[in-house]
C-alpha cells in the first residue's frame, strides 16, 4: 500500500495484484487512477485511455498497435508488478508517461526522450505534416533550421517531410543535443541533419535558411510558478523565459532577417506568452496560426515582413 504524498490518498497495489487479472483489467484501473488522482495529460496524450494504453503495453513489452483482442490475456504476477511499478511512478511521483516509456511521439514519429529534454507536444507538428502549406513550395525548400531543438523532434520531423532538405538542429544544452544526436542516428537521418551547439545564432554566422522553426522556452514567471507537478520533471531550461516569457524570443527576432533566404518563413511558438508579445511589438503584424488538432500561440512571419518591420525588433 502506497501513500500518495500529493493528495494523501491510498493506491492499493496489493489489492490490484490480487483482484486484477487481464490487460483489460489493468487498462481500466489505470484510467480510473488517472482520473481519480487528476493526472495531467499535457505531454502528448489526448486522454487518460491513450496514456493508459501506452503505459501498460510498454510495461508488458507489447507494441501500442497490437490487436485489441490481446486485452483479455491474463497476466503473470511478475507482469502485474511491472505494470503497478510504472503506475505508481506515474500517479504518485507524477512522472510523465513519455519519460517512463522512453518514447515521445511527434508528427507520427517515435522519438527517444528522457528528463534531459522536453517531451514533444508542439502543435507545430501539424504544420510539418502539411509541409508548411500554403506558406512555402515544398520543392523549393533546401535548408531548414530548428532553433532550440531539444530532442530534435521538430528538425528531424522536417527532414522526414522534406527529404531533399538539409536541417540544422541547434541548442545550448549539451544534454539535449546528446538526445538529439541519438534520435538522428536511430531514425537514420544523419545524412540530412546536423546537430549544432550554439547560443541561438552565435555559431551560425553566414548560414541562411528557407524555413526557421522554433519552439523556444516561453513560460513566464506566473505560469512557471503554477505548472502542474508533471512539468517540473522537465528541464527548467527548456521552459522558463523570464517574467514575460519572451527572454529568448526577444533575442531571436532581430537576428532572423540575416538568416532567412528570400521567400523564407519563420515559425515560432510562444504559447501563453502571445499576449505579452503583441503588447511588446504592438506595430508588428504577426500571423497567428490555427490548428485542427488544437494548440495556440504560434506565429509566422515571412522574410519580406521581417525586413519591412526590422526596426520594430530592435528594442
Amino acid at each position: 500500500m502506497t501513500i500518495n504524498p500529493i493528495r494523501g490518498d491510498l493506491i492499493n497495489l496489493e489489492e490490484a495484484l490480487q483482484e486484477l487479472h487481464t490487460i483489460r483489467d489493468f487498462l481500466r484501473w489505470s484510467v480510473s487512477l488517472f482520473n481519480e488522482h487528476q493526472v495531467v495529460q499535457g505531454h502528448g496524450y489526448a486522454d487518460a485511455w491513450d496514456e493508459a494504453v501506452a503505459l501498460v503495453l510498454h510495461a508488458l513489452h507489447l507494441p501500442w498497435d497490437i490487436d485489441t483482442r490481446i486485452q483479455d490475456a491474463r497476466l503473470l504476477t511478475s507482469e502485474k508488478e511491472a505494470v503497478c511499478a510504472l503506475l505508481e511512478k506515474r500517479v504518485v511521483e507524477r512522472i510523465p508517461t513519455a519519460y517512463l516509456t522512453g518514447t515521445g511521439w511527434f508528427a507520427e514519429i517515435p522519438f527517444k526522450v528522457d528528463q534531459r529534454v522536453l517531451i514533444p507536444r508542439s502543435p507545430i507538428a501539424e504544420l510539418i505534416e502539411k509541409q508548411f502549406a500554403p506558406w512555402v513550395d515544398p520543392d523549393q525548400v533546401d535548408v531548414i533550421l530548428d532553433m532550440c531543438a531539444g530532442s530534435g523532434c521538430i528538425g528531424i520531423a522536417c527532414a522526414h517531410y522534406f527529404p531533399q532538405a538539409l536541417v540544422d538542429c541547434v541548442d545550448l544544452s549539451e544534454d539535449a543535443l546528446d538526445v538529439a544526436e541519438q534520435n538522428v542516428l536511430s531514425l537514420g537521418v544523419e545524412h540530412q541533419v546536423n546537430v549544432i551547439y550554439s547560443d541561438l545564432f552565435e555559431a551560425l554566422e553566414g548560414r541562411t535558411y528557407d524555413i526557421i522553426v522554433s519552439n523556444p522556452p516561453y513560460v513566464d514567471k506566473a505560469d512557471m510558478d503554477s505548472l502542474p507537478d508533471e512539468f517540473h520533471h522537465e528541464p527548467r531550461m527548456g521552459l522558463e523565459a523570464g517574467n514575460d516569457g519572451l527572454d529568448i524570443v526577444r533575442r531571436m527576432l532581430p537576428e532572423l532577417s540575416r538568416h532567412l533566404n528570400p521567400g523564407g518563413i519563420v515559425v515560432i511558438e510562444v504559447g501563453n506568452s502571445w499576449e505579452a508579445l503583441e503588447v511588446l511589438y504592438e506595430n508588428v503584424a504577426f500571423t497567428w496560426l490555427e490548428f485542427e488538432r488544437g494548440g495556440h500561440g504560434v506565429f509566422l512571419l515571412t522574410k519580406e515582413e521581417i525586413d519591412h518591420q526590422q526596426a520594430e525588433f530592435v528594442l
